[in-house]
């Protein structure tokens, strides 16, 4: 058992459906254990924890905690903020101040390695504090996790929007484009597939950051399914990229945006699916081509949350706290599928997953690069949870002509 001190929580990167259950699951299994004092939270992240900006959580109550890990986004609020080893030796003298034993950072790859640095600081300084990252990702692109919280109930949300667009391309006919986020990583874009219910839906075309983009090769596989069906449905990755991995957004864009570590900014911006359309316009012909970038709307969209996603990441922070407390370790917590589908907790060195990037294995990605497999679909149903709603249409017989039939 470990020493007797303060907790501390903070949220990191991008905010999901479910982070707010990792959070509420945290402070309440920590308030179990007599040998914590207090329960801090810290807003914005570490810049809330260089500011000494804290909550104090053990006054919280239970009631609310339970409806703030119903309520999507980061409760805590969250930073972009990339600590480097002297931020980090900074925030450890902090936690030090405060008498902070144990520390858990809710977040994806920048998170973990904060985590692991904040930890090395500790262990230089002879000081006993426990650190855990606890994880978060709506790209799903966390090292040795089979998935990561937040990305089922973005998945989710992907896969009815997709089913929506069925219906209404289905309708008036013509080609739509969909831009999914997604830099490195393309699992949340192919989770559209799942949006296919009968013969002809879409997204006929799924392009993923993990196979080269070729726009000419882009025009003839929709000039293909639109001469078949007379729609063509595309769901593509942000961050497709050409034969030398460059962006193809910044191939096709002269202004192009970059974020505060010189990153081209992929989201929040229709550039892509207006080029893309653009060039179907020229080349096909076709006339009516619209397309959409999903942005924000896949990350925190109230009232369509996967259960399963819920219970894990209420779980994983339940799981991070008894690891911390009972074995009194550090390190990274991952999720690893069992059985048909149930998860372990299980907890690995920080060094394995920070700073690291995991992509769709080729199993998932068919030969063409231009859709996925079945072994993808099996790996993500589970993960959008109960109930998916599902689209029909209508199956009563045509009526035989009669003025036509005479001519």
């Amino acid at each position: 058992m470990h020493s007797n001190g303060k907790i501390l929580i903070a949220q990191s990167g991008g905010p999901t459906a479910v982070i707010n259950q990792t959070l509420a699951g945290i402070v309440l299994e920590a308030r179990k254990f007599t040998q914590v004092s207090r329960v801090y939270g810290a807003l914005r992240g570490v810049e809330g924890i260089v500011n000494e900006d804290f909550l104090d959580l053990t006054q919280e109550t239970t009631h609310n905690l339970e409806q703030v890990a119903l309520t999507p986004s980061s409760a805590l609020l969250s930073t972009r903020i990339k600590p480097d080893t002297q931020y980090c030796h900074t925030i450890f003298e902090v936690l030090r101040a405060h008498d902070i034993r144990y520390f858990f950072y809710i977040g994806g790859n920048d998170s973990s390695d904060t985590a692991r640095i904040v930890n090395e600081e500790a262990q230089v300084a002879n000081y006993d504090l426990r650190v855990i990252h606890v994880p978060k990702t709506i790209d799903n692109d966390l090292m040795l996790n089979d998935h990561t919280p937040g990305f089922g109930s973005a998945a989710r949300f992907v896969t009815q929007a997709f089913m929506g667009i069925n219906l209404d391309v289905r309708s008036l006919n013509g080609v739509y484009i969909g831009v999914v986020m997604g830099r490195h990583a393309g699992f949340l874009t192919a989770s559209s597939a799942i949006a296919r219910k009968y013969e002809g839906d879409g997204p006929h075309l799924i392009y993923l950051p993990e196979r080269v983009f070729s726009v000419d090769q882009f025009i003839r596989d929709v000039k293909e399914v639109y001469e078949k069906y007379g729609i063509c449905i595309v769901a593509v990755s942000e961050g497709i990229s050409d034969a030398s991995g460059v962006p193809i957004i910044t191939t096709m864009c002269r202004d192009i945006e970059k974020d505060d570590h010189g990153n081209v900014r992929l989201s929040g911006t229709c550039a892509l699916g207006d080029m893309l359309a653009g060039q179907i316009k020229e080349k096909l012909n076709i006339s009516r081509v619209r397309s959409d970038t999903f942005g924000y709307l896949q990350r925190s969209f109230f009232g369509c949350v996967s259960d399963i996603d819920q219970h894990e990441a209420r779980e994983a922070g339940e799981r991070a706290v008894q690891l911390a407390m009972w074995n009194d370790m550090d390190g990274s917590v991952t999720l690893k599928r069992t059985g048909n589908y149930s998860v372990d907790y299980i907890l690995e060195r920080f060094e394995d997953i920070a700073g690291q990037t995991r992509q769709m294995p080729d199993e998932f990605i068919n030969q063409a690069g231009n859709d996925v497999t079945d072994a993808f679909k099996f790996y993500v149903r589970p993960l959008l949870g109960s109930g998916l709603p599902q689209p029909s249409w209508v199956r009563a017989p045509r009526v035989p002509r009669i003025i036509n039939n005479r001519k």
